[in-house]
């Protein structure tokens, strides 16, 4: 099974989503991801974003990031990033919550996956360590919880290995959960302060293989069809590569030559 290998919106974070499809498209990914910033959110870039897409013949894998801010109440805000994800086609929108209580969580990501039905988009609840939910067993209690058929599993490498998960995990685990995975490398392990876990997330990833990660380990536990979305928050990266298609061609390269030598066949 060969997988769809994405660019996250993470791995040029700087940048507009017209910018970040630009840039995979040049790069030649076929999928994409956008951050979806409300405030910035109007029909200019609604529209500049959709030619990029078009002129590069893009799938948009997911937008993010919904944030579930304590006592659990959505806004407008929500709301504008899933009918984004609904203009621009996105297959998911990617979700995370501060509030500790699962039943609340729950009653959220309902309502999330409810705006989603129309465009089929499923609502992916991510589990890492600067949230309120800090495990895969906790992010599965919130989604049957939610109860809803949209309501889906986003795993992190980086985020999979912080909270204690081993590949072995994820052998039982429903496929229907997982629509798709982000991928990337990073240190074995991880002071356990929000301040470096923070700074973890967002600036110590590497590209597969460039770490100490298990990350073929994990993309061989998962499903064969699920997509990897090249989630690579790098300061490095950053720095060695400060124009957008540059970065997206050395994130790719680097990936695909690590995936192949362990047999994970992408496009």
């Amino acid at each position: 099974m060969t997988h769809i290998l994405s660019l996250a919106a993470g791995t040029l974070p700087e940048f507009l989503p017209q910018k970040v499809a630009c840039a995979a498209g040049q790069a030649g990914f076929s999928h994409t991801g956008f951050t979806i910033e409300p405030e910035k959110w109007n029909q200019q870039a609604k529209r500049a974003t959709l030619d990029a897409i078009r002129a590069h013949e893009l799938s948009v894998l997911d937008v993010e990031v919904v944030w579930i801010a304590e006592g659990g109440k959505l806004t407008d805000d929500h709301k504008c990033i899933i009918d984004a994800g609904l203009e621009l086609g996105a297959a998911n929108v990617l979700v995370v919550s501060s509030e500790p209580d699962h039943d609340r969580t729950a009653d959220a990501l309902r309502q999330l996956c409810l705006w989603a039905a129309p465009g089929n988009m499923r609502v992916a609840l991510e589990f890492l360590m600067i949230t309120a939910v800090h495990s895969m067993d906790e992010a599965l209690d919130i989604i049957r919880k939610a109860g809803h058929p949209a309501a889906a599993l986003l795993i992190d490498t980086l985020h999979f290995q912080r909270a204690g998960h081993r590949p072995e995990e994820l052998a039982k685990m429903e496929t229907c959960l997982l629509p798709y995975t982000q991928i990337c490398d990073g240190n074995l392990d991880c002071d356990s302060s929000f301040e470096a876990y923070l700074e973890d997330a967002i600036d110590l990833r590497s590209c597969p293989g460039e770490g100490a990660l298990p990350v073929a380990d994990v993309i061989k536990a998962l499903p064969k069809h699920i997509a990897l979305s090249l989630e690579i928050r790098s300061k490095a990266y950053r720095d060695q590569f400060p124009d957008p298609t540059d970065r997206a061609i050395a994130v790719r390269n680097a990936s695909i030559a690590y995936l192949k030598q362990n047999g994970i066949s992408v496009r």
